[in-house]
């Protein structure tokens, strides 16, 4: 083996094993994409078995007996399939994110080695060319011990073998050759690994930001839903009583329902959109509507104008989901709101929280309030009721 063939070898092999990071794509191209890379790496492969050219030209201008030139044409034709099979597999495994079979890899590297035996009596010392092959293509798909046991047995071969057989030539850089080699694969085996984990995180972090976006539209759908129906129901059931007692009052109350219908699909719409934000004065109309049609009455204390700017959006959504739970839960008869520059405070004199109060409503709530360090406290009043506060920092 020449002083450079085993370093020109490898600098061409580098390019081929690099693999690099794949977007995270689970629509119906991926298995062609998949095929084609897998594809790719077969060429690529293919392209660098032109440095076998070294023994097989030895093999070509070999004058010995006709059988030893045979065995060794065929072996280098052997030892060049299972190369690229052996590549070809890893590779595909690599893109399927599937594990690597040690002993598959194990059977690839033994059958290069074996296959070297039969062209060595016509190939001369050039055979030795395929012990990078085989040291580059151990130091990327074997562990690191079995890796290091095939190196040094590579490493022996090139360095002990020209000084044994008569009529090879020794070359003292082929040892440091191999060895700069195998360093330099397994460098970019390090650099393989990375980019696997890179890409699994790419992965997980697309995932984790599909659940989030998923959390948040349940949440702010079950807020805006759970408010706008409870409503909804209520001013149904009383335009109900009043159709015979009061029919224009009931007409009224059903234009609520369809105003109240046509808002929530709205707010539905924008919420999906990510585009959903309460104002606080409108939510202190609507609440004052919701508690009266519910035959409750509702003592507001403050003024949407003297809460600070960066808590009414909270504040309005804390006051949604209070509402809520008076309306549906509570069967009380007054309903008192305090509003300050930040906080609130929404109580009612009702039969108050049965147990710890963990709905689906004031977990989305506290969600909201840890975004602007606000804390909830949601218990039972000192005169019985429910006790819901809101307070920013």
């Amino acid at each position: 083996m020449s002083r450079t063939t085993g370093a020109t070898l490898y600098r061409s092999l580098r390019s081929h094993f690099v693999i690099e990071p794949r977007e995270v794509n689970l629509d119906d191209s991926e298995g062609t994409r998949l095929r084609d890379a897998v594809r790719r790496g077969w060429v690529f492969s293919a392209v660098w078995l032109i440095y076998l050219i070294y023994p097989v030209r030895a093999v070509a201008g070999y004058d010995g007996p006709v059988a030893w030139k045979v065995a060794a044409a065929l072996s280098l034709i052997a030892f060049a399939a299972v190369f690229l099979g052996g590549f070809r597999d890893f590779r595909g495994r690599l893109h399927a994110s599937e594990e690597v079979r040690v002993p598959r890899q194990w059977a690839v590297v033994v059958s290069l080695m074996l296959l070297l035996v039969p062209a060595a009596p016509a190939a001369g010392d050039s055979v030795l060319t395929g012990c990078v092959f085989v040291a580059v293509l151990a130091v990327m798909t074997l562990p690191r011990r079995s890796a290091l046991v095939v190196l040094a047995a590579n490493f022996v071969a090139v360095e002990g073998l020209p000084r044994i057989v008569p009529s090879w030539t020794p070359d003292d850089s082929a040892g440091f050759t191999l060895g700069v080699a195998a360093f330099a694969a397994w460098g970019i085996s390090q650099l393989v690994a990375r980019n696997i984990q890179l890409n699994e995180a790419r992965r997980r972090l697309s995932d984790l930001a599909v659940v989030e976006e998923r959390e948040r539209v349940a949440r702010d759908v079950h807020d805006i839903l759970g408010h706008s129906l409870t409503v909804i129901t209520v001013k149904a059931e009383l335009a109900g009583r009043l159709l015979e007692l009061d029919p224009a009052r009931a007409a009224a109350e059903i234009a609520d329902v369809e105003s109240l219908s046509r808002a929530a699909l709205a707010d539905v719409r924008s919420t999906v959109g990510g585009l959903r934000h309460l104002r606080l004065e409108t939510e202190l109309r609507g609440v004052r509507s919701a508690v009266e049609a519910a035959g409750m009455v509702v003592h507001i204390e403050g003024s949407a104008a003297g809460v600070d700017e960066d808590c009414r959006e909270l504040f309005a959504w804390a006051m949604r989901e209070a509402v809520t739970n008076v309306v549906r839960h509570s069967k009380g008869t007054e309903c008192r709101i305090r509003l300050e520059p930040r906080r609130i405070t929404v109580t009612d004199n009702g039969v108050g929280p049965q147990g710890k109060s963990t709905g689906t409503g004031l977990r989305g709530l506290s969600d909201r309030a840890d975004a602007l360090g606000a804390t909830v406290r949601a218990a039972r009043g000192s005169d019985g009721g429910f006790v819901l506060t809101v307070t920013a920092p």
